[in-house]
């Protein structure tokens, strides 16, 4: 486990990709499920290809105080570019690829935005139909994009990369400055915004990290688009302070399988994914009445005697955690609201203590467009709300 006494610590997020390059260059860094297959990177590798992505980057004019919006379910890719961004003194704006294109389209109207990643097609076509032709339009994925007319300079993440260069190029992201954004439509459809910066991160991330005693060999599992700040504060902070292994699914259809076949240490959800798992289960039960059904309730009562603690265990605890895809974790985190009673004392039942986390979110009104410039940065200190 990290102790942090290092002189001095690195201060924002892409100078802990570098110092975990440096001290577990050939640790397992990201692993992406594709067809079937896990794919690898080390932390070398990770920490290569960012600063490369960074390069090409800056040579097609981002600046510091700039920001790339992010439309994007789980993948490297996306927070490769969102760790590249940040490479270069600027903000990853996320959205959520999973938001009704209804509400979506009118936020990303009013965002005026000049840099982009879009997943795919589905993405590409929600810019398209808020009118968007950003300066640069990155994407992952290219299928469906053959014969689509594309304004603006349309590149694949691949092609991107493919241009930056070798030189070194040291991260020019301050502690102080924000590293990720949030974006909403608030009452009368007017846009807010949640900024968190470098600092907040890394101090959000260090709690973490000591209270849960999170160290290298965890693995967790980004089942979910990094759209909300709890996920940046207690997913990707600590997985670059501590130097575990973050894993990708194949996609958010197989998240369930995969996250089975893993079995991660570290499990960070909202209320709807921990519900969301309560109702698959309920759904696969025994019918109520039937004698396999009184035996779950047999071994998932509140308070087991010895008896129904061993044999409940291996009848039904054990198999039931597996399902799950919960068989090794030790560290269940809850971002945000709390848990509805019926599904914290399932997974009490289970003996798995999900644990809350607060998303300290503050929505504020965002700065004019375009943002001043202070000292050749983008302002963009806390705006009042």
């Amino acid at each position: 486990m990290p102790t942090f006494t290092d002189n001095p610590q690195p201060g924002t997020l892409p100078q802990w990709l570098q110092q975990q390059a440096r001290q577990q260059g050939t640790g397992i860094a990201l692993r992406h499920k594709r067809l079937g297959v896990w794919q690898v990177r080390t932390w070398r590798q990770l920490a290569a290809e960012v600063e490369q992505l960074a390069t090409a980057l800056q040579v097609r004019g981002f600046v510091p105080g700039a920001s790339l919006v992010i439309v994007s379910r789980p993948r490297p890719e996306a927070l490769m570019a969102a760790l590249a961004a940040q490479w270069l003194g600027g903000v990853a704006a996320l959205l959520d690829p999973l938001e009704a294109a209804a509400a979506q389209v009118p936020l990303l109207r009013e965002l005026h935005t000049e840099w982009v990643f879009a997943e795919g097609h589905g993405e590409i076509q929600r810019l398209r139909a808020a009118g968007l032709a950003p300066r640069l339009l990155i994407y992952a994925d290219g299928r469906g994009q053959a014969g689509v007319s594309q304004a603006g300079d349309t590149l694949a993440f691949a092609q991107l990369q493919q241009q930056g260069s070798d030189h070194r190029l040291e991260p020019q992201a301050r502690a102080e400055r924000t590293a990720f954004a949030f974006y909403r439509l608030g009452a009368g459809q007017r846009i807010e915004q949640q900024r968190i910066s470098h600092a907040e991160l890394l101090q959000e991330g260090r709690r973490l990290v000591h209270s849960e005693q999170l160290g290298r060999q965890e693995e967790a599992l980004a089942a979910r688009a990094f759209a909300a700040g709890g996920h940046a504060r207690y997913v990707l902070a600590p997985w670059l302070m501590a130097g575990f292994r973050l894993n990708f699914p194949e996609n958010l259809a197989t998240r369930d399988q995969d996250r089975r076949e893993l079995g991660p240490t570290l499990v960070a959800g909202t209320r709807d994914t921990y519900e969301r798992l309560h109702a698959q289960v309920l759904a696969r039960l025994p019918e109520p009445g039937s004698w396999r059904r009184r035996l779950v309730d047999w071994a998932l009562v509140a308070n087991p005697g010895a008896l129904q603690r061993h044999l409940g265990y291996w009848l039904i605890r054990r198999p039931l955690r597996d399902v799950l895809g919960f068989s090794r974790t030790r560290v269940p985190l809850l971002v945000g609201e709390a848990l509805a009673p019926p599904t914290l004392a399932f997974f009490q039942a289970l003996a798995i203590e999900v644990r809350s986390w607060p998303d300290p979110a503050q929505w504020h009104r965002p700065l004019p467009w375009p943002a001043p410039l202070v000292n050749g940065w983008i302002e963009d200190s806390p705006q009042p709300a």
